[in-house]
């Protein structure tokens, strides 16, 4: 998207919400139609602006802007993104009662949803190999845009209408320094001029703005990491101290504390492959406790004969991060040989094409939704987050459970 490019702003009269999709912390997700003669399909997140003034409130005056600089920077990351496989911002939604955006919607809905519809729960080793590809493509795009994307699970990959993957989600990502691409053609897509995510873009979301916080300007607009205790070398961030994520999933270096930095998301990519191929991951314990023990000490237990896809899961499983498999290793791997990474994103049939609306998931023919409405009795009725959320006083809470089908 060029800097002349404008994001509309979205009415919700002008748009007919088909079904509930999700929810998450602060919001939910509805599946939308466009009102006009292309009837387009759009995931819509609204989120709600009374439950964001209340956990402000709850907040330091230090941390009063947290909860809009996180919405601000999710939204600003997907007005950047040039890549087929993360979603674009199509919208940005200010009423009086919920605040929010749209983003292509994906209508094979995510890899649990997938996964479950397997016989035997699990996927084969040639269903992994295409989609742990494509998730490297998009975590190698990410990194060189300086994101580190930090909540990578199978709810949060979801199957478009073509049958290639999308990440969604950016709550918990943050922004350190770029990560240099590694030169692939098929990933190497120029991010734009100006890739600081916030300080000199703000009057892109100048109604967002209005309808959260008046008071944050261009010159305290900071990336949601600033306000957390982060590594600043040449005034960059190298690394990040935030603790966060889903713990199933969460890297070794971030229970300890000693800082991360992209290295977390290739841990992530191996708990995600681990759960693909066993259909569980490896460090579940009966509580949060044994978990992120079992993170810090146990080896992931891989059954089975000797493969190239249980030494690449070994290897990103590796705890020490300065010793994990990076992505130039990754995709030399014997798992991912003979794969031509250029063309990956242009495979024109993927193991799994959903239909428009895959399970009937699209409610056409019950009563209408209102969008506000629906949002406020959510969040009247349940104002506590998921028992996997992790939160430390220097980061908003966020749910563990986006995109979840209702």
């Amino acid at each position: 998207m060029n800097d002349d490019d404008q994001v509309p702003s979205l009415r919700i009269d002008q748009l007919k919400v088909l079904s509930p999709l999700g929810r998450g912390a602060l919001g939910v997700v509805f599946l939308v139609q466009s009102k006009a003669s292309d009837g387009e399909l759009l995931a819509l997140k609204a989120i709600s602006r009374a439950l964001i003034e209340s956990k402000v409130k709850k907040k330091d005056s230090d941390a009063t802007g947290c909860e809009y600089k996180r919405i601000l920077f999710e939204q600003e990351a997907l007005r950047r993104f040039q890549h087929p496989l993360l979603p674009k911002l199509r919208g940005v939604l200010s009423t009086e009662n919920v605040v929010g955006y749209a983003i292509d919607y994906c209508p094979g809905r995510d890899l649990n949803y997938l996964r479950n519809k397997q016989t035997e729960k699990i996927f084969s080793d040639e269903f992994i190999r295409f989609y742990a590809a494509e998730l490297v493509l998009a975590l190698e795009y990410l990194h060189g845009l300086g994101i580190v994307y930090r909540d990578l699970k199978p709810e949060n990959v979801m199957i478009q209408a073509n049958g290639h993957l999308m990440l969604v989600d950016f709550d918990l990502s943050t922004q350190l320094s770029p990560k240099p691409l590694s030169g692939s053609p098929a990933t190497t897509v120029t991010p734009p001029p100006d890739s600081d995510p916030l300080t000199k873009r703000t009057n892109r979301f100048s109604n967002f703005y209005a309808c959260c916080r008046p008071a944050i300007s261009a010159k305290d607009s900071v990336h949601p990491a600033d306000s957390v205790n982060s590594v600043v070398l040449s005034g960059e961030l190298s690394k990040s101290n935030s603790f966060v994520g889903t713990e199933e999933y969460i890297a070794p270096e971030m229970i300890q504390g000693n800082g991360h930095d992209f290295a977390v998301d290739w841990w992530c990519l191996g708990v995600v492959l681990h759960e693909m191929l066993y259909g569980t991951t490896p460090f579940r314990g009966i509580n949060r406790k044994e978990t992120f023990y079992r993170i810090l000490s146990k080896t992931p237990e891989l059954v089975g004969e000797p493969t190239p896809l249980r030494d690449l899961i070994r290897r990103l499983l590796e705890k020490d991060p300065k010793r994990r498999i990076v992505v130039a290793e990754i995709k030399g791997h014997d798992f991912f040989k003979g794969i031509d990474w250029k063309k990956v994103v242009e495979i024109s049939r993927p193991p799994f094409i959903p239909g428009r609306f895959d399970d009937d998931e699209c409610m056409e023919g019950s009563k209408r939704i209102d969008v506000e409405d629906f949002v406020q009795e959510v969040f009247m009725v349940d104002h506590g987050v998921s028992s996997d959320v992790i939160e430390n006083k220097n980061e908003p809470q966020i749910s563990a459970k986006h995109f979840l089908v209702f």
